[in-house]
């Protein structure tokens, strides 16, 4: 499947939940502004959840100072970096 295809499949799918008016206009239009589009995706999430889909969990980008310390211990003194100095 692909992401055009999942991405109007639970629209569809979605509306056979809902009996509200709004939010079936919204998944047969689209969103025409922000808020409508923060709405959408809220559906969309609650529509995930139905289905049990869970979202990975984000990479662990996080450092601490005294790594950074230990990186720039590790270069040698007096070559050069890829520094541009002004």
């Amino acid at each position: 499947m692909t992401e055009e295809t999942i991405d109007t499949s639970w629209r569809e799918e979605y509306k056979g939940y809902t009996s509200s008016k709004y939010e079936l206009e919204l998944l047969e239009n689209g969103p025409k502004s922000l808020a409508q589009s923060w709405m959408m995706g809220a559906l969309h999430n609650k529509w995930k959840k139905m289905k049990g889909i869970v979202d990975p969990e984000p990479p662990d980008c996080q450092s601490s100072l005294s790594e950074f310390y230990k990186k720039q211990d590790s270069y040698e003194p007096g070559k050069p970096t890829g520094k541009v100095e002004e």
